[in-house]
């Protein structure tokens, strides 16, 4: 079966205008396979339940014996049929396998990987303690960095999570003006959710749309061997001893990238890279050509959430109250929070009904009056009576 990464192989290699047979050769399918995956639009979204293994209730117990170095299976297996284990040595071995492949690679020296013009680049973070606004605060830097040429980007923010890592490659594909055809990433959760047995990696949906939007193949680093990305974590080393050396003090996180963005053009590409001996920009002048294009809009890589809209027109959002149309009263809407702290609400339909920029509580609630309009329509339309009402319910009494 298909899955999302062979799909963005199949759409990336008929991009390049390979034929339908030979996309299925390379991934060993049938054609009607590829040519049904292309007519579908994405891969088969059915998955298959992972079927418990015999040695699932012992897997501690081979854990906690390759990390005290034993490795003879023939060991191992005795240890767990002494446990009750009754599954065979080839389980048993299968499970081992990719664990000795990891540890004889850790052994090996290592042997320095050049890359095509356009084939990859290569995404890490880094982090400094700096003044912004007069306090000193952690910030987080993602650097990526093209494999062929060495230009890379860099994008500073307050945290590392998945929003910051999908928008630091959005920026920096814009940097580049183009798109490299993999990117190669740790095993950080905001891309990859798990490592399976045999070295299948499952990665993050969210990743996977980044990657279908921009066309890139996603790759993660085989666990205990971050150096096979190590064009990049020599950036994050260089933007250390270089950028966060000379500069130490901020006005604000976008006086920051603003800084960053400048010592990138006037400092960081115009060296004289050590490995290929070139200046970085004119050795990206060779590699541009080989990017593929940016796609029409740029991926949103705003945090998703759900929120339920009160009687009285509002939803909460970071500890204020922001205004939505009275029709959604009661109702499930979404809400996009942009990394620039603008508030984008999606009624039920998927049609944007309001934008907000967001305020913390002290500036109180933040209201545009045409949401409410109905609202204080119906709260002024007051019932008239006759005063010959009262004056019956007062002969009664």
């Amino acid at each position: 079966m298909l899955c999302r990464e062979d799909y963005l192989m199949i759409l990336i290699r008929r991009r390049e205008g390979v034929q339908i047979k030979d996309i299925a050769a390379e991934l060993g399918v049938h054609p009607k396979t590829v040519s049904r995956a292309l007519k579908r639009g994405d891969a088969p979204s059915h998955k298959r339940r992972r079927r418990g293994s015999v040695l699932d209730p012992y897997r501690w117990k081979v854990d906690a014996l390759t990390a005290a170095k034993v490795w003879n299976g023939k060991v191992i297996l005795r240890e767990l049929q002494a446990l009750g284990y009754t599954g065979s040595y080839t389980v048993l071995n299968d499970y081992l396998r990719p664990a000795r492949r990891e540890r004889r690679a850790q052994g090996r020296a290592t042997v320095r990987f050049e890359t095509a013009p356009g084939e990859q680049l290569q995404h890490d973070w880094g982090e400094r303690w700096v003044s912004v606004g007069g306090v000193e605060r952690k910030v987080y830097f993602a650097v990526n960095t093209l494999g062929f040429s060495r230009r890379f980007h860099v994008l500073a923010g307050f945290s590392q999570d998945a929003e910051h890592t999908y928008e630091s490659l959005v920026r920096s594909f814009a940097y580049f003006g183009g798109v490299a055809r993999s990117v190669l990433v740790d095993n950080q959760k905001s891309a990859v959710l798990e490592r399976r047995a045999g070295g299948e990696v499952r990665f993050n949906e969210r990743f996977l749309d980044v990657a279908g939007h921009y066309g890139f193949v996603p790759k993660a680093c085989r666990p205990y061997r971050a150096r096979t990305k190590g064009k990049t974590e020599r950036m994050v080393r260089y933007v250390k001893e270089h950028f966060f050396v000379r500069y130490r003090a901020f006005e604000t996180l976008a006086h920051l990238n603003q800084q960053l963005l400048a010592w990138l053009g006037v400092e960081a590409d115009r060296r004289v890279h050590g490995t290929h001996g070139e200046v970085v920009i004119e050795r990206f002048a060779c590699e541009a050509p080989a990017l593929s294009t940016l796609p029409a809009l740029p991926y949103d890589t705003s945090y998703r959430e759900t929120r339920i809209v009160g009687w009285d027109g509002y939803i909460e959002v970071r500890g204020n109250r922001y205004s939505v149309p009275a029709r959604l009263c009661g109702k499930v809407i979404a809400v996009r929070i942009g990394l620039d702290d603008t508030l984008k609400v999606i009624d039920p339909h998927g049609d944007v009904v309001a934008r907000h920029a967001l305020r913390p509580m002290v500036c109180g609630w933040q209201c545009i009056p045409e949401h409410h309009l109905d609202l204080w329509r119906e709260s002024g339309a007051v019932e008239r009576r006759d005063l010959a009402v009262y004056e019956e319910a007062a002969r009664w009494n």
